[in-house]
């Protein structure tokens, strides 16, 4: 049994609006467990916890090479100012332009040094946020195969694809660029203040000043717009759906003359997004230039200090170039500190996700010793099987029945009776409450799953195609036939005919929604798939309900020719298909009430009979009016 590609319906994404501030305002969720996840995200990352330190080094000893640049072109400024005044004053000759290429030469090597270790931290940064992500994606993927298949029950295939795009290249991300710039941030700041502090603690005191008039303008904004920049992601939305739903479901729309209602609807959510997005922007438009007029006070009076200071002598003229380049560099980072706290936020939330579903409870072991699949017949024995896919609500109670080596077992009833559950307890996708399933008087619990698996070809309602040639698909089966045993499975199958039609044959591409062959068509390869991979035992689940009657003629054949000499379980709504069937067994409500020939079923008038009789009666009505 091969595992199955996933397809699953692309996400609507709704764009970031751009929040207060020039930041993305994004309605992120945040953790649930932020410590707690913390720690599994760093006890993930432990074994690159070498190559981390050394980004925390590089990055903290580039950002102090930066901080010094500033007070050396003082210092610079300070010689100049100082020569020039000494010209004036006759005290001196000229300017020592010696001392000051000195100074530049040093300036070029801090700048040189910080550039190359920030240069080598990215590069170390990014090899380890790569090899996270890798492994992640590794163990999310073989997660995948080891999970129930009860847990796709609850989950959607988006949300699992979501874990394995999205929250990923969100840890990625992460990883590549917030914990090298956390820690840049955070040393910047204090290298910054100490630096200030060090030239004029009444100037620092001055600056400090100005962040909490800034904070509290920010906050009263965010208020105010937070609520708009909420109600513009909502309605971006809204838009985004209605728009991929219309356009899925265009036919349907024309058909029905709904454009009108379309358009106004989306006309109605385009006036709420128009709205709320005009204000949120208006707010958050307002954000820069009163930081910049608050800021800029900050300057001046910075300024009018910093000369009174020179005026005195208690303060080098380059100190107040140098205080003004690091208070324009100490609102940076806190501006990036606050950002990358909001990003974190939404990482803690990807990272709990993943490390939730990679917890997720996985299938029971297989067997230490198991049992070989080589040799079997095809025997199979429901003994007392009992099932329910939640404890407390139990489906099938009491199924027991013994199929014998070759023979055809259709299972047939009303939806919801059990038919596809009892298929799904003999490939031991769930394992059963009580009783047991054998095959030649072992227990189906004895074999490793694959090995169980390997022993059954499914032919499903649902046919499946992968991207890729006919040739490929139908070697799907088994991955080591040869041309000509895959020609011959096609010839099987009633479909050698159809491939040699097209231009290139068995190297005919199938496109990834398989659209360029029809059902019929698509479901006649799965047969020659089955056919090829040459199992003990078959599973037939409603191959037939989805074509028209010609194909239908073709199909049954191929499934004639599939089920020869072997044991084969059909399930069908479709009675008049499983006629010939050697037994058929009627299920209702979880158990077998019927079972028996076609005929000796008719004869007997219960409730198979009622069914059959209820799909042929309006054929008969139809054909005496």
């Amino acid at each position: 049994m091969k595992a199955s590609k996933i397809k699953a319906k692309k996400p609507v994404r709704v764009a970031g609006g751009q929040g207060p501030g020039g930041m993305n305002m994004m309605r992120g969720e945040k953790a649930k467990d932020f410590k707690g996840t913390l720690r599994k995200l760093v006890r993930y990352i432990g074994k690159y916890k070498a190559a981390v330190v050394i980004v925390m080094i590089f990055a903290a000893a580039s950002t102090v090479f930066a901080i010094l640049g500033p007070r050396l072109l003082g210092q610079a400024t300070t010689n100049i100012f100082t020569d020039i005044v000494g010209m004036v004053d006759g005290t001196k000759e000229g300017i020592d332009f010696t001392a000051i290429q000195r100074i530049l030469v040093s300036l070029i090597i801090l700048y040189g040094i910080s550039s190359l270790f920030m240069y080598i931290q990215g590069i170390i940064m990014s090899r380890v946020s790569v090899r996270v992500t890798y492994n992640l994606r590794k163990d999310i993927s073989e997660k995948i195969n080891r999970l129930p298949l009860a847990y796709y029950d609850k989950k959607s295939y988006g949300e699992v694809l979501t874990y394995i795009t999205n929250d990923v290249d969100v840890l990625s991300q992460t990883l590549n660029q917030s914990i090298s710039q956390i820690i840049s941030s955070v040393t910047m700041v204090i290298g910054i203040l100490i630096m200030m502090f060090s030239m004029s603690w009444l100037m620092t005191l001055i600056a400090l000043a100005i962040i909490p008039i800034s904070l509290v303008f920010v906050v009263m904004v965010v208020k105010r717009s937070q609520k708009y920049f909420s109600a513009q992601q909502e309605y971006l939305g809204h838009v985004n759906g209605h728009v991929e739903e219309m356009y899925g479901s265009h036919l349907v729309v024309k058909a029905f003359n709904g454009e009108e209602e379309s358009i106004k609807e989306f006309s109605g959510m385009n006036d709420e997004l128009y709205d709320s997005a005009w204000k949120s922007q208006f707010l958050s438009g307002m954000m820069m230039p009163v930081m910049q007029f608050i800021g800029n006070l900050g300057y001046v009076a910075i300024c009018i200090l910093g000369g009174y200071l020179a005026v005195r002598g208690s303060l080098p003229v380059g100190d107040i170039q140098a205080f003004i380049q690091y208070v324009r560099q100490f609102t940076q980072p806190i501006m990036q500190i606050a950002q990358i706290s909001n990003v974190l936020q939404q990482t803690m939330a990807a990272a709990e996700r993943v490390f939730a579903f990679l917890d997720e409870p996985e299938e029971s072991a297989d067997a230490i010793a198991p049992a070989s699949e080589a040799n079997r017949k095809g025997q199979v024995t429901f003994d007392h099987a009992r099932f329910g896919y939640n404890k407390d609500k139990i489906i099938i109670h009491d199924f027991s029945a013994e199929i014998q080596p070759g023979q055809k077992v259709a299972i047939v009833g009303p939806t919801g009776a059990g038919k596809t559950t009892i298929v799904k307890l003999l490939m031991r996708f769930y394992d059963l409450e009580g009783g047991a399933i054998l095959v030649d008087g072992t227990n189906i619990t004895e074999f490793t799953r694959s090995g169980l698996r390997g022993m059954f070809g499914m032919v499903l309602q649902d046919a499946w195609l992968e991207s890729g040639s006919i040739r490929e698909n139908i070697r799907y089966g088994r991955l080591t036939a040869t041309d000509e045993e895959v020609k011959a499975a096609a010839k099987a199958a009633q479909v050698d005919h159809f491939v040699r039609t097209l231009p290139e044959g068995y190297d005919t591409l199938i496109n990834e929604e398989s659209s360029n062959v029809s059902q019929g068509q698509k479901q006649l390869l799965t047969i020659a798939r089955a056919i090829l991979a040459d199992p003990k035992m078959l599973i037939l689940d409603e191959a037939t309900s989805s074509v028209d009657t010609r194909t239908e003629v073709l199909i049954q054949k191929a499934m004639d020719n599939l089920m020869t000499g072997r044991t084969s379980f059909v399930i069908a709504h479709r009675l008049s298909t499983i006629q010939n069937a050697d037994v058929i067994f009627v299920m209702k409500d979880g158990d077998i009430v019927e079972q028996g020939s076609h005929a000796a079923l008719l004869e007997k008038g219960g409730f198979y009979a009622d069914l059959y009789m209820s799909q042929f009666e309006p054929e008969e009505e139809a054909a005496q009016a």
